[in-house]
C-alpha cells in the first residue's frame, strides 16, 4: 500500500489529482480497515492534547476547559465512526434472489449496496477549531463512508489547522491508506478552485449564511452539480408556556443566560430568542445573571466585527429595550471582548422589523420576546422560524398533550426539538440531528451523528452478476461480514 505523502498544506491540484486517485482504493478497503485508521486518527490528536489545546487557545481565545471538552468529542466521534463501519450497516445492502414466480413477473438477481460518493471537500469552521474543523464530523463521517478528503483550512486557526492535519496524514498512513486519502490547502481561491475541480463529488461547509449560499449556488452551476450540506444560521428559538413561567420562570431565565452565555455566545445553537408570555418579570434576573457573566474575547477580529455590527442594530432598532447591556471592546488587534447583552421587544415589534432583529447575532446576545394571551405559538413559530437546527419548549408540570400540536409543527421548522432544556451542547451520539429546513441549512441532512455518513454514499443495485464479480459486501460469502437483508424466492406471493 502507498503512503501518503500529501504535503500540509498542499496545493489545490495536487490534493484533488491525488483525492481522486486514492477514491477507488479506499472504497475497496475493507470496513476494519477503515475503522482503524479513524481511531488511530483519534488516538494521535489524543496523545497530542496539550500541545493542541495550547495551540487552539492562543488562536480561538476559547477557554482551555472548553477545548479539552471539544477535542475529547473529536475523539469520541472518529471512534463513533469507526464502530459504525465495522458493523457495515451503514453500507444497507439488499438482496432479492431471482424469481421466476415474482407476482409482478420474473424478477432478475438484484443486490444492492451504498457506495462512497468520491472526493469531498470539507469547509472548516472558526467556532469548533476540533469538532467541526480538520478532524471533525464532516471528515469523520466522509472518511467513514470511504471518500478522500480534501479540507479547506479557516484563517482563525491556521497553526492548529497544520499540525492537526500533520497528526492525521502520520496516522492514515500509518493504517495503510492509500495517497491521497486526506489532505489540507488553505485560502479562499484554493476552496472555490476545489468546489469547481471536477475530482470533487460532494462538499460540506459550516458558517454563515451569505457565504454558504454563494458556494451553495456555486455548487450547483457546476457543469456537474454536485451535492453541497452546508450549515449556515439558526437562532433557535425557546417557547415559554404560561404554566412553565409561573412555576419555574426565574430559573427558565437563568439557563437562558447560562446557555446564551457559553463559549461567549459563538454556538450554532445558542438560543436566541426566547418567547415568554406578557408581565413575565424576569427582566430583574436576567440583568442579575448576565452582570455575574466576566467578558470573554471572540474568537477573530472580523467575529468580533461583524459582533459589534449586528449588535448595534438591533440596539438601535425602535420598540427594543434593553435588559443587560453587557458590553464590546475592541482591543488594538482588533479582537472584541464581550460581555452579554440581552434585549427586550414584543411580538408586534419582532414582526415590523425582523428584517433587523431576526437575523443571528453571532455571540453573547439574545432577545426576549413577550407574547399576549392566546398567542398561537406554532403559527409564530411557522411564521418568524421558517427553518432552524433546534426549537425548544418550556411546560408546566402535566403539560404533554397539551403541546402534542405545538411539538408537531416545531418538527417541521427545525431538525431537534427539545423540551425543558437548552440546545446548547449537541449529544455525537447516533439518534442525533444537527441540521434543519433552510435557511438552517442548505439540505436537510446532520452534520453530527452515525446519520451524517449517509452525505457521503449513493446506491448501486448490480443485476444477475457473477458472484467472483460482485463487490465484496453483496457476495453470499459476505467476506467482510455485514448484514444483509435477503427476499428469497416466493416471498412476493404473500405481501
Amino acid at each position: 500500500m502507498t503512503t501518503l505523502t500529501t504535503a500540509v498544506p498542499a496545493p489545490p491540484e495536487e490534493a484533488a489529482r491525488a483525492a481522486a486517485t486514492a477514491a477507488p482504493l479506499l472504497a475497496d478497503l475493507p470496513p476494519s480497515t477503515r475503522a482503524a485508521a479513524l481511531r488511530a486518527a483519534a488516538d494521535s490528536l489524543g496523545a497530542h492534547e496539550d500541545e493542541l489545546v495550547a495551540l487552539a487557545a492562543a488562536e480561538t481565545h476559547l477557554a482551555e476547559a472548553r477545548l479539552r471538552g471539544e477535542l475529547k468529542r473529536t475523539r469520541v466521534q472518529l471512534g463513533l465512526f469507526a464502530r459504525l463501519v465495522e458493523s457495515g450497516a451503514y453500507l444497507d445492502v439488499r438482496l432479492d434472489a431471482a424469481d421466476p414466480d415474482f407476482v409482478l413477473g420474473p424478477r432478475p438477481d438484484l443486490r444492492r449496496t451504498l457506495w462512497p460518493v468520491g472526493p469531498a471537500l470539507v469547509f472548516a469552521a472558526s467556532n469548533f477549531p476540533f469538532a467541526f474543523s480538520v478532524p471533525g464530523g464532516d471528515t469523520a463521517a466522509a472518511l467513514a463512508a470511504g471518500c478522500p478528503v480534501v479540507v479547506k483550512a479557516h484563517p482563525g486557526h491556521p497553526e492548529l489547522s497544520r499540525r492537526v492535519a500533520g497528526l492525521m496524514v502520520e496516522a492514515f498512513a500509518g493504517a495503510g491508506l492509500p495517497a491521497g486519502t486526506f489532505s489540507l490547502v488553505e485560502g479562499d481561491d484554493a476552496g472555490r478552485a476545489l468546489l469547481a475541480h471536477p475530482a470533487v463529488r460532494a462538499a460540506a461547509f459550516t458558517g454563515s449564511t451569505r457565504v454558504g449560499r454563494l458556494l451553495a449556488d456555486a455548487a450547483a452551476a457546476r457543469p456537474e452539480p454536485i451535492p453541497f450540506y452546508g450549515e449556515l444560521g439558526s437562532v433557535n428559538p425557546v417557547l415559554v408556556t404560561p404554566s412553565a413561567l409561573a412555576e419555574r420562570g426565574e430559573q427558565i431565565a437563568r439557563g437562558w443566560v447560562a446557555s446564551v452565555s457559553g463559549s461567549a455566545g459563538q454556538l450554532c445553537t445558542k438560543p436566541g430568542f426566547l418567547l415568554v408570555p406578557e408581565g413575565h418579570g424576569l427582566g430583574q434576573v436576567v440583568a442579575e445573571a448576565a452582570a455575574a457573566v466576566p467578558e470573554h474575547a471572540l474568537l477573530n477580529a472580523r467575529v468580533g466585527a461583524g459582533y459589534v455590527e449586528r449588535r448595534s442594530a438591533v440596539l438601535g432598532t425602535p420598540g427594543v429595550a434593553v435588559l443587560a447591556e453587557g458590553s464590546a471592546r475592541a482591543g488594538d488587534d482588533g479582537v472584541v471582548a464581550a460581555a452579554p447583552t440581552f434585549v427586550e421587544t414584543d411580538l408586534a415589534t419582532l414582526r415590523e422589523h425582523r428584517d433587523t432583529v431576526l437575523d443571528e447575532v453571532f455571540g453573547p446576545f439574545a432577545v426576549l420576546v413577550t407574547y399576549p394571551e392566546g398567542t398561537d405559538l406554532g403559527a409564530v413559530v411557522a411564521e418568524l422560524f421558517p427553518g432552524e437546527l433546534t426549537a425548544t419548549v418550556h411546560r408546566g408540570a402535566g403539560e404533554g398533550a397539551q403541546i402534542a400540536g405545538l411539538l408537531a409543527t416545531l418538527g417541521r421548522h427545525a431538525g431537534r426539538v427539545l423540551v425543558d432544556g437548552w440546545p446548547t451542547g449537541v449529544a455525537v451520539t447516533p439518534a442525533m440531528q444537527h441540521g434543519g429546513p433552510w435557511p438552517a441549512t442548505t439540505a436537510d441532512a446532520t452534520s453530527v451523528g452515525t446519520a451524517a455518513i449517509g452525505r457521503f454514499l449513493r446506491g448501486v443495485t448490480f443485476q444477475d452478476a457473477p458472484q467472483d464479480a460482485l463487490p465484496a459486501p453483496l457476495q453470499d460469502g459476505n467476506p467482510w461480514g455485514v448484514p444483509q437483508a435477503r427476499s428469497g424466492v416466493g416471498e412476493s406471493a404473500h405481501w
